[in-house]
């Protein structure tokens, strides 16, 4: 139930490195039973995370701190203006399926945008929120990154949505190693929404989110 799980919003930029060991410290005590699940939502400042998968040609000009992380992926930015939710839920109590876990993460997030009017989608073989560019003449633009990392059934990292950050930024990476596409955001779009908005709209979707992960639970018993 929605209510089992914590909602935090952190207010101003969280330093990448502290977050990562609160989550990480957070998801341990999820897994020994001794706290509450968490959904957390907070900006970073200027910096670039490295997947597992991340292949060093695709960091093009290291011009922010440089964080190796546990998730999948390649290498991706956050900053400010964007949306980072961290995504500390028990797959052992929400069907212990880590594809249908990603795939609801981008649906819920898919939703979000859509509350603001976003037709945002998925693209097989392509993780992540695509949507088409009118400034860009309607080309497919990545609008969020999905990012996720599972530890004895325990989610870390999640999501990351582009409301108002500096596009140019990107530019000393590869995103996601896809270099034939480009980024996009709320902003770019010219949808009017800032962060409290798509708070409210990620907190208006949730429960659907939950309940596709519940279902997972049943479908596994």
């Amino acid at each position: 139930m929605p209510g089992d799980i914590e909602w935090r919003t952190s207010a101003g930029l969280s330093p990448y490195a502290a977050s990562l060991a609160e989550m990480e410290a957070r998801a341990a005590a999820v897994t020994a039973g001794d706290a509450r699940e968490l959904i957390w939502l907070l900006e970073h400042p200027p910096v670039y995370t490295a997947g597992t998968s991340a292949d060093p040609v695709d960091l093009v000009d290291p011009r922010f701190p440089v964080f190796d992380t546990g998730r999948g992926g390649k290498y991706t930015y956050h900053g400010p203006g964007q949306r980072i939710g961290y995504l500390v839920l028990d797959l052992g109590r929400r069907g212990r399926d880590v594809r249908r876990f990603v795939h609801a993460v981008e649906d819920w997030v898919i939703a979000a945008l859509g509350e603001l009017g976003v037709d945002a989608f998925s693209v097989e073989g392509r993780v992540g929120i695509w949507t088409r560019d009118p400034s860009l003449g309607g080309r497919e633009a990545k609008i969020g990154a999905i990012g996720v990392r599972v530890k004895r059934w325990v989610t870390l990292h999640g999501f990351a949505v582009n409301i108002d950050p500096d596009l140019s930024h990107f530019g000393g990476i590869v995103p996601c190693g896809l270099a034939e596409f480009p980024v996009t955001s709320l902003k770019a779009l010219g949808i009017r929404g800032d962060m409290a908005t798509f708070d409210a709209a990620l907190a208006l979707t949730r429960s659907t989110f939950l309940e596709t992960l519940s279902l997972a639970q049943e479908n596994e018993a």
